[in-house]
């Protein structure tokens, strides 16, 4: 006994909280990240960023040379030209009209020949500005984000040929971070909109974190018996990143349950049991103890103990095997004896 270290101690009221097991992945918000695209194609001529920067909406991160470009803007300049003699004319024409020099004909063609002109041109106005285009003669375009964020990857280099389907960059803003979950069907009932999960990286399980259920499936994820639960990362979101697997634990309710350290329970064949210490045979050496299996049922794990229910009744106060218990069960099924 003294050689494998046994411990003996009771069975002890102790207050468990019940917990769901649950595991997932930590996901970004569609409308939290973005493909970075130009708004007509060309030849990449710079890119300003590298993977990791962090970007600010409307920022530049890249310009694209597009000679289409020159075409608009010349035809824009020469719109910009007929508007001034255009208006010129129609005010020369509505004074003629005014001082009964000229028919109203002639007004009203002057007129309507400048407001065509300046349709005209608030329509290559907007062409400019659907691309990012200047009206001066350019023929360079800027790319810019639409969110803030974390520069993910970049899939160009200078020189590549884009265009409007081909994205130049994403772009990740990891402040609005989700916590997907699965969880099962036993357990949907204990899930509640506003509820704590506690959760921790599945290859890091060092630093706990918290999120807050903002959702909750209302059907069964594929073949499988789970449903899909929904929460918000809150507080410190340091070195969390988009697709990282977590694994989340459910706090449910408290209670003070019959219960005895984790360690003080086996399994033999297929079932759970706790060893005690039983009475002496009558012709025993007295400095010989004797222990006895005592099939039990398990219940909540928490801060190391385990609640249990006997199965069959023991002696009141009767000692339990703490530490040590898969030793005795292993010196029992090699002798082949129960006690």
């Amino acid at each position: 006994m003294q050689a494998i270290g046994m411990q003996l101690g009771s069975i002890e009221n102790k207050e468990l909280t019940n917990t769901i097991k649950a595991t997932g992945m930590l996901t970004v918000p569609n409308e939290n990240k973005a493909f970075i695209t130009p708004l007509s194609g060309g030849v990449v001529r710079t890119l300003t960023v590298r993977p990791g920067s962090f970007v600010t909406k409307g920022q530049v991160l890249a310009t694209v040379t597009n000679p289409g470009l020159i075409p608009l803007q010349q035809q824009l300049q020469q719109l910009n030209a007929q508007i001034q003699l255009a208006t010129i004319e129609t005010k020369r024409q509505e004074d003629l009209y005014k001082g009964n020099a000229a028919p109203l004909k002639n007004y009203q063609r002057a007129e309507t020949e400048l407001k065509t002109l300046k349709s005209q041109r608030a329509g290559i106005q907007q062409q400019l500005s659907l691309v990012g285009g200047s009206r001066q003669f350019s023929a360079v375009l800027p790319v810019r984000t639409p969110i803030s964020g974390t520069v993910s990857k970049i899939t160009v280099q200078i020189g590549s040929n884009v265009d409007v389907t081909s994205p130049i960059a994403e772009v990740v803003n990891n402040s609005q971070l989700h916590l997907d979950l699965s969880v099962y069907e036993k357990d949907l009932p204990h899930i509640q909109k506003g509820q704590t999960i506690h959760f921790t990286l599945t290859n890091n399980p060092g630093k706990e974190y918290d999120a807050t259920v903002f959702s909750i499936g209302t059907a069964f994820e594929g073949d499988t018996k789970s449903i899909p639960i929904h929460a918000s990362v809150t507080g410190n979101k340091t070195g969390l990143i988009d697709g990282m697997g977590v694994t989340a634990t459910v706090s449910l309710s408290q209670q003070t349950a019959p219960a005895i350290p984790n360690d003080a329970i086996i399994n033999y064949q297929g079932k759970d049991y706790i060893f005690i210490v039983d009475e002496p045979k009558k012709d025993a050496d007295k400095k010989e103890v004797y222990f006895k299996m005592i099939p039990v049922a398990k219940g909540v794990t928490d801060v190391g103990y385990t609640q249990i229910t006997l199965l069959v009744a023991i002696p009141p106060g009767a000692p339990v095997v703490t530490k040590g218990a898969f030793f005795i069960l292993a010196k029992m099924t090699n002798t082949g004896d129960e006690h």
